[in-house]
C-alpha cells in the first residue's frame, strides 16, 4: 500500500483521464484539487501529500539550501512517487494519464518523468527549477507545458528555458509559457493550463 497519504476523487468513468497534482512547498493535497476539478471535469484526481517537512512546510524531497538538492533524497523519493503513480493508475491504463506540479511538486514531476518517459501522456511544470542535468530520455509523443515568470528568484528564467529545451530536444512538443513577474502563480499560466488540459 502507499506511504502517501493523498486525497481523490473519482472519474466521470473508469476510461477517464487521471490527473496528478502536486503541491509547492507549504502547500498539501488541498492546493490545487478544486482548481484541477475545474479545469478537467469528468477527470479522475490524485494528491499525494509532500512526505519531507522542512520547519513544518511539506515538500516532497530534501533541500540543504535554495536551489540545492539533496540527491541521494531526491533519488528515493522519485522512486517512491513512481511507485506510488504506477500503483494510483492500476493495469488498466485510462484514456490520459496527466500530471500538474508547482515549484517543489513540479520538481518531483519532471524528476518522475526522467526516470518513467512513458508514465505521463501529457505534464504541466509551474515554476520548475531542475539545477542538474537529466539523462536523455525518449518523450515522444508527450506533450509538456511550462509556465514561469521572467524575474523567478527561485526558478531562474535561464533554467525553465533549458529545461524546455531538455524536452525539445528529447521528443516532446513542449509549451512555454511566461508572465513578467516571479514565482508567484498568476491569471494567465492558469488560462495556458486550461487551454493546455
Amino acid at each position: 500500500m502507499s506511504r502517501y497519504h493523498f486525497r481523490s476523487a473519482e472519474g466521470a468513468d473508469k476510461a477517464a483521464p487521471v490527473i496528478f497534482l502536486f503541491h509547492g512547498t507549504g502547500g498539501d493535497e488541498d492546493q490545487f484539487f478544486d482548481l484541477a476539478g475545474q479545469l478537467l471535469p469528468g477527470a479522475r484526481r490524485v494528491a499525494p501529500r509532500g512526505d519531507v517537512s522542512e520547519q513544518g512546510a511539506l515538500r516532497y524531497f530534501r533541500r540543504t539550501a535554495e536551489g540545492v538538492y539533496d540527491m541521494d533524497d531526491l533519488a528515493q523519493r522519485k522512486a517512491a512517487m513512481t511507485d506510488f503513480i504506477a500503483e494510483q493508475i492500476g493495469d488498466s491504463r485510462p484514456s490520459r494519464v496527466l500530471g500538474l506540479g508547482y515549484s517543489n511538486g513540479a520538481n518531483i514531476l519532471a524528476s518522475v518523468m526522467f526516470a518513467a518517459p512513458d508514465l505521463f501522456d501529457a505534464a504541466v511544470l509551474m515554476h520548475p527549477l531542475i539545477p542538474f542535468t537529466p539523462a536523455e530520455a525518449d518523450f515522444s509523443d508527450r506533450q509538456v507545458l511550462i509556465t514561469a515568470g521572467r524575474y523567478d528568484p527561485i526558478a531562474p528564467a535561464a533554467a525553465s528555458q533549458a529545461l524546455a529545451d531538455y524536452f525539445t530536444a528529447n521528443g516532446a512538443n513542449v509549451s512555454l509559457t511566461w508572465h513578467e513577474g516571479g514565482h508567484e502563480l498568476r491569471q494567465e499560466e492558469l488560462a495556458a493550463v486550461q487551454q493546455f488540459l
